[in-house]
């Protein structure tokens, strides 16, 4: 792999599922571990679920909220192409591209702090916060500090980043522009 310069910013003109998956995923992290940490450690559960959820992703491109907005009418911008099997939505799985290893990475670190939270100490909830900020603010911006560090090591995005130019021209402008 390569390494590489520029910024890496995922297309944010439209709601596609994984887009949306990002935020959903971001939103029940933060929720989750606001309540892991004010209410119940048990709710750390559900941040797990999450990650394992990440992962099943990765590995299979099967996803549950993907397939609920499939069904709601968004559609994908990493799908497998052709024809839905069973009207089902499945993430590209035809190899390590950058934004699959990106759910992989997610699943096993927010995993991993949940059971270093439960086992050692709540400060990890501190990490599972960060991701679930992090996931809101990629899904709302495009950016993604994650990302940003795979991308600068040489692996290859399928979402076709926007430049920085582009970038900085929809900011001046006021209005999405939309990829060629």
């Amino acid at each position: 792999m390569p390494l590489r310069s520029g910024i890496y910013i995922v297309p944010t003109h439209r709601w596609y599922i994984e887009r949306t998956v990002w935020l959903i995923a971001g939103l029940v992290l933060l929720g989750a571990t606001g309540l892991a940490a004010l209410i119940d450690p048990r709710w750390v559960l559900l941040i797990i679920a999450v990650g394992l959820a990440s992962v099943v992703v990765a590995l299979t491109g099967f996803c549950v909220v993907g397939n609920l907005l499939y069904q709601l009418g968004f559609t994908p911008m990493l799908g497998r192409p052709g024809p839905a099997r069973r009207n089902l939505y499945f993430m590209q799985t035809d190899r390590w591209y950058l934004e699959r290893r990106i759910y992989l990475a997610v699943g096993i670190n927010i995993s991993a702090a949940s059971v270093l939270s439960l086992t050692h100490s709540t400060w990890w909830l501190l990490f599972t916060g960060f991701v679930g900020t992090a996931m809101v603010w990629f899904a709302a911006t495009g950016f993604c500090i994650m990302a940003n560090s795979l991308y600068w090591l040489g692996a290859e995005p399928r979402l076709a980043p926007e430049s920085r130019d582009r970038v900085l021209a929809t900011a001046a402008v006021g209005r999405p522009i939309t990829p060629s």
